[in-house]
């Protein structure tokens, strides 16, 4: 039987740098990814919440349709799509749904299914498509997954998610070093499986 992997999209699937041109251009900013030490950028802007939610709220389809693809997701998650079931669980709103599978077309990125769940809450998507293990990059998330769902959760290692995390909430810096964790997962779960 298929393992299903549960698999955020912004700052996961896609380089976590993505949204930094834009707030730089629209805010007279010379930050980099470096700069953003949380997860919520509101901080970094002189405009109250609300505006910062209008301005992202307009901009946000040109940011997800021109993200460019995090280093080696393709090459590993295309690997990954021929043996496992692969499904995309993100915070983005089902409005921008035919917009997202037309990226993933367009980048030659397979998917099992994609799920715009507008929340950053996945644990009852995780737990409806169960899911036997999460890639994410917003800290509180993995973390909640992992306590939650009780699965392994890949926690790509961003300046913005650097709080402790617990033992089933495994910290990588790249889709390589996922792919290695993954493959010493999936021998031993074989192994448990074969009595071994």
């Amino acid at each position: 039987m298929k393992n299903r992997f549960g698999i955020d999209i912004d700052g996961t699937v896609t380089c976590p740098s993505s949204l930094i041109p834009y707030l730089n251009h629209a805010f007279n900013l010379n930050i980099t990814l470096n700069d953003v030490k949380q997860y919520d950028l509101n901080h970094l802007v002189d405009i109250s919440e609300e505006e910062f939610a209008n301005w992202f709220a307009e901009i946000e389809p040109v940011i997800y349709a021109e993200s460019p693809l995090a280093e080696g997701a393709k090459h590993i998650l295309n690997k990954w799509e021929k043996e496992h079931e692969l499904f995309f669980i993100s915070a983005r709103g089902s409005h921008l749904l035919d917009l997202t599978k037309e990226w993933f077309l367009r980048n030659a990125l397979s998917f099992h299914h994609i799920d715009l769940i507008g929340t950053h809450n996945k644990i009852k998507a995780a737990k409806e498509y169960k899911v036997d293990i999460f890639f994410e990059d917003k800290h509180d998330n993995a973390v909640m997954l992992h306590e939650e769902c009780k699965i392994p959760v890949i926690l790509f290692d961003t300046p913005y998610n650097q709080e402790p995390i617990p033992s089933g909430v495994i910290r990588v810096k790249n889709w390589a070093e996922a792919n290695i964790w993954v493959e010493n997962w999936l021998k031993e779960e074989k192994k448990q499986k074969n009595g071994r």
